[in-house]
Order: structure tokens, then sequence, then C-alpha cells
């Protein structure tokens, strides 16, 4: 793992976002989702209902690991491996605990993984999932990663299953209070 650990802004809220790891850049800018995938994440948002200040101010951001796990060799970010996933989930356990979500929302594979068993994206995107963690009864709605590296989220089926997981989000309670909130 390089560089230092990155955090969202703390957020007393019903919803957690849970993201893989920082990359590069989110090292460097000091909060996640601040770049390239950050840019497309949000505007997912915001197309319901929440742009990202709002997002960022109401919705507890947190990640299966906190540092950048670098580079792979023939360019990307190398995926945490298991020892390193082992060795922060005591920071996501907690904060699971403590903030005992109604939602929460997964982006891509590694993270959906730590709540739901697929093989494929297409089994998971596009629904909610009633889970149980730590006593706590959460919905879980994940979202295929933001990445310009993955092509997931720009074709079929992935455009569709996409837009329904966000329509499912939108009509959550939990986001309906955040965007009553707003006004």
């Amino acid at each position: 793992m390089i560089g230092t650990p990155v955090t969202g802004t703390p957020a007393t809220s019903p919803i957690m976002l849970i993201g893989q790891a920082p990359g590069i850049k989110e090292v460097d800018i000091k909060k996640p989702f601040a770049w390239t995938a950050g840019k497309t994440l949000f505007k997912w948002f915001t197309e319901i209902g929440l742009d990202e200040a709002a997002f960022r101010q109401q919705v507890y951001m947190a990640a299966v690991c906190r540092c950048f796990p670098g580079k792979l060799a023939k360019g990307g970010d190398r995926v945490p491996n298991k020892d390193e996933i082992k060795n922060c989930s005591h920071w996501l356990e907690r904060e699971l605990e403590l903030l005992q979500p109604h939602l929460v929302i997964p982006v891509g594979k590694l993270a959906i993984s730590q709540f739901l068993s697929f093989d494929k994206l297409t089994e998971v995107i596009g629904k909610k999932n009633k889970i149980v963690h730590n006593g706590n009864k959460i919905d879980c709605i994940p979202l295929p990663h933001p990445s310009g590296a993955s092509t997931w989220h720009r074709k079929e089926p992935g455009i569709r299953l996409l837009k329904k997981a966000l329509g499912i989000i939108k009509r959550h309670p939990d986001w309906q209070t955040l965007l009553q909130n707003q006004t």
C-alpha cells in the first residue's frame, strides 16, 4: 500500500457508499472518488438528485482498503490482495457497527463481494438485496465501478442494469430523506 489513508468527510448518515481503494490521485487530493471514476460516479448521483457537494456532506464514504494499492505492471490500479483487505477490514467493520446504515451502496466487484456472493455483475447490479450485518438489517444496492478502464457500465446489459440500480436508490426512503433535506 502506498501513501496515507484516504477517507471521506465524516457524515452521520443512514447511507454508506463503499468503494474498493483510493487511486493515486485520491492520495494526492485526499478524498475518495476525486478523479476520473469520481466524475462518473457523481454524474450518476446528480442524475438522481444529489450533486457531488451534497453527496459528500450527507453520505458516509468508506472503502474496503484505505491506502492506494499501487499500479499494475501493465497499467491500471492493482486490486488489493487478501492480506491487505484483512489488514483494513477492522475499519469498515467498526464503521458499519457505529453507523448502522439502512442502505449500503458498494461500488465495484471487490466492495460488492464484501456483502454478497456472486459470479457476474449481472447477478447483483439492478437489485436491492436485504442483508444482515452484525444484527443490523441493511438494504444493499450495488453499483458497477465507474472507472474509465471499465466498459461494463457503458454497454448492455450494464447500461440498463445501472439505470435500474440508480432508480432503486432514488426511490429508497433514506435517499428520499436526503433529497428532502436539501430544500
